[in-house]
This record gives C-alpha cells, sequence and structure tokens, in this order.
C-alpha cells in the first residue's frame, strides 16, 4: 500500500490538497485549516526539490503542521483577551445623585468617568439618597450600579 501511495502521491497532490484546506479555512475562519493547507504546499514544494518518499512527506506534514500551530499560539493569538462582558469599574469611583435614589426603587447617577462605557446609570440604594450627593460605586449587577453615599469622612 505505501509503495502505490509512494508511486501515485506526487508533488501537485500535496498543493493541491494545501489549497483546498486553504478554501475551506475561508468558510470556518479558526486559521487551523489554513495552518494544515500552509504545511502542506510547503510539503508539496519540497517533494518538487527533493522527491521525498511518501512516509517522509506524511512525517514532514504532520511536524510543520504541529510547529506551526505551536508558533500560531505563541505569537498570534489575542493575549489581551476580550473586554466585552468584563467591569473596567473601580469601587473608588465616584459620582453625584441625579435623581434621588429610595430603596428599592431606581434613581439616577452621573460619573465624570465612564463607567462601562457610560457616564449616566440608572442606581439603586440600601437607604434614601437626596439628589446632588457624592455616591461611590457599591456593586455592578448587569445594567444597575448599586451605590452608596460616600460619608463626610471619606
Amino acid at each position: 500500500m505505501i509503495t502505490l501511495l509512494n508511486e501515485s502521491i506526487t508533488w501537485w497532490h500535496w498543493i493541491v490538497f494545501g489549497i483546498l484546506l486553504i478554501v475551506i479555512e475561508m468558510s470556518t475562519g479558526t486559521f487551523f485549516m489554513l495552518i494544515l493547507g500552509i504545511s502542506a504546499i510547503l510539503v508539496g514544494t519540497l517533494d518538487i526539490l527533493f522527491e521525498l518518499p511518501f512516509k517522509t512527506e506524511i512525517l514532514l506534514w504532520m511536524v510543520f503542521s504541529i510547529l506551526s500551530v505551536f508558533a500560531w499560539m505563541k505569537w498570534f493569538r489575542d493575549k489581551g483577551g476580550s473586554n466585552s462582558g468584563q467591569s473596567d469599574y473601580r469601587f473608588d469611583t465616584l459620582g453625584v445623585v441625579t435623581e434621588k435614589i429610595h430603596p428599592h426603587r431606581r434613581g439616577k447617577v452621573h460619573f465624570d468617568t465612564p463607567v462601562l462605557g457610560n457616564t449616566e446609570w440608572h442606581a439603586t440604594a440600601k437607604t434614601d439618597i437626596a439628589e446632588g450627593t457624592r455616591i461611590r460605586i457599591m456593586e455592578i449587577n448587569g445594567q444597575l450600579i448599586n451605590v452608596a453615599p460616600i460619608d463626610k469622612t471619606d
């Protein structure tokens, strides 16, 4: 079987296989098939130059693919991650009540520094907080901020 494959698989099979994998990659968007396709094209190019046996071609394709995956993970992967859904507020973020807040009833607050992209927020508190009172973020639950008034000693 290996002898048959060694005689029937030529350099252009590897290049066509690589191009096919790259075309498949266009519909997936994972870059994994791109890595495999480039590795196959590289094996086809080496086969043109050195007329390699089929076992060596398979081995080279596997080695190139594995090395390419590790290289991709090391250099091209997003190192910072996405901030989507992540809180960028700090508990020391201060604001002012713009609409009176009652316990179990929403009011509105304004922050000088944007909190999760907005300066105006609906807010709740455990106590009554009058309009114009300086407040501090205690917690964010979805689209609602829980605040507390700042003591005079703060």
